[in-house]
């Protein structure tokens, strides 16, 4: 299955927003395509809209500047669908406390699908409660597996995945816990 673009129609807005982050950080644009593990023309591209991502390269690239998607993505009336490789998530809602900012999705999995996610920074969980079908996710070295009314959380700064089993497409919610940090330069 080809990745699908995370973005909607006018990706410029997002570029805008990505490119200002990354300047107001003063990380160059090689040294955050490096961090997030994506290419620096892709990286290039999507500042400039002219390339599509998926989500999981945005949200590499939004936890290496230590901000939620959502502030480069807006929170509209009607929540705007995102792609990853095979998933689809919907930005709900994005709320702030002190020390941590929580992100909450609507997801959707097709049936028989999988899709893998880099690590997160330091201290990211995320929380998935699954409406329909069932869903094997967490940390690759240990998924849980979540039916219709079941909850599961982990720790997401290990790699991890989604997997969708059986017939049924799953529907969930996932809300992504992170503390809230500033870009901090490391030596190179």
């Amino acid at each position: 299955m080809e990745p699908l673009s995370a973005l909607d129609p006018d990706p410029r807005v997002v570029g805008e927003r990505l490119r200002r982050l990354r300047h107001a950080r003063g990380v160059s644009l090689s040294e955050l395509a490096r961090r997030a593990g994506i290419g620096e023309a892709m990286l290039s591209g999507v500042e400039t809209g002219t390339r599509d991502i998926t989500l999981e390269a945005l949200w590499a690239i939004t936890a290496q500047l230590g901000v939620p998607i959502g502030a480069i993505l807006d929170t509209p009336p009607e929540p705007r669908p995102v792609r990853g490789t095979v998933i689809e998530a919907a930005l709900l809602e994005v709320f702030e406390e002190e020390r941590v900012t929580f992100e909450l999705y609507r997801l959707r999995v097709p049936p028989g699908t999988t899709q893998t996610s880099r690590a997160h920074r330091e201290g990211v969980s995320e929380h998935l409660t699954v409406f329909s079908g069932t869903l094997i996710a967490g940390p690759l070295d240990a998924p849980l597996t979540a039916g219709p009314g079941h909850h599961i959380a982990w720790r997401s700064d290990v790699p991890h995945g989604y997997r969708a089993v059986g017939l049924e497409e799953v529907r969930a919610t996932l809300l992504m816990r992170r503390p809230t940090s500033t870009w901090v330069r490391q030596s190179t």
